[in-house]
């Protein structure tokens, strides 16, 4: 490590000033940053840590019947906390180990935007919102590629809105060593139709799967996508599974998925 200020603000707004001085860092759970600041591939002077405001952290049902999810609060918390979106808490109680769930959150998850983290499918197959300090973001319009978001320098998310679906599930095939996804696959029910995103397997980041969309939304059965193939193209291909093998995962675990949720 190396020697940073550290800062510790109260309030959404005393957060927003910290980030503003010169090369200043949001640090939420510091599950991705601190690792990132041991190899020294960032080395920010100053950590503003997010983990002391109220306002930030916490589970309720707003007047119109959406979830809200401070975004401070832990995977934990929503994995215990959010009964009402079963798909969601299961999704939660699978990231990581109970050491990341216990100090990892959920808007430093969405913020950082890996590539293989699991709230992304979440949040698009959700038809979310990014609420930040200083608008609001649709989850269509929020994730634009591995690792960026439409969030400018500075913007903290304050909490995510979660619509809750009618049925939903979450199905993941994990690579062990890390426990993120090779390939995560979100599904959720909607009385308008489905809405299928894929975690994990696309160079782009997070996606939504149309193809199996439209035809769960003519039949939410795992028979009705049993024809259909995810394209290899644009897929990550490592020494954990090639393209083909992780286009192929899609379908596998889309199946599941609305199995479970069946």
């Amino acid at each position: 490590m190396y020697n940073f200020e550290f800062e510790r603000p109260s309030s959404i707004a005393d957060a927003v000033t910290a980030l503003k001085g010169e090369d200043a860092q949001a640090l939420g759970g510091g599950q991705t940053l601190i690792p990132t600041l041991k190899q020294r591939l960032a080395s920010p002077a100053t950590l503003v840590s997010l983990s002391g405001i109220p306002d930030m952290k916490g589970i309720c049902t707003n007047d119109d019947g959406l979830l809200c999810i401070g975004g401070a609060t832990t995977h934990g918390a929503v994995a215990a906390g959010a009964g009402a979106y079963p798909g969601l808490a299961g999704l939660a109680g699978q990231i990581g180990d109970p050491a990341v769930r216990t100090r990892g959150t959920i808007g430093g998850s969405l913020a950082n935007n890996d590539p293989s983290a699991c709230y992304p499918a979440a949040a698009l197959a959700s038809g979310a919102q990014i609420v930040t300090n200083s608008r609001t973001i649709p989850a269509d319009d929020y994730f634009l590629g591995m690792f960026t978001t439409a969030l400018d320098e500075g913007e903290i998310i304050t909490e995510v809105r979660f619509p809750v679906p009618q049925k939903s599930n979450y199905q993941k095939f994990v690579q062990p060593a890390s426990r993120f996804a090779m390939v995560g696959v979100f599904v959720a029910k909607f009385a308008d139709g489905v809405r299928v995103a894929v975690t994990g397997a696309s160079e782009g980041g997070v996606f939504r799967w149309t193809e199996a969309e439209e035809a769960l939304s003519r039949d939410f059965s795992a028979a009705a996508i049993k024809g259909l193939k995810a394209s290899a193209d644009g897929m990550i291909g490592d020494l954990h599974a090639t393209p083909e093998y992780r286009a192929h995962l899609i379908g596998v675990m889309t199946g599941r998925a609305v199995t479970a949720a069946v």
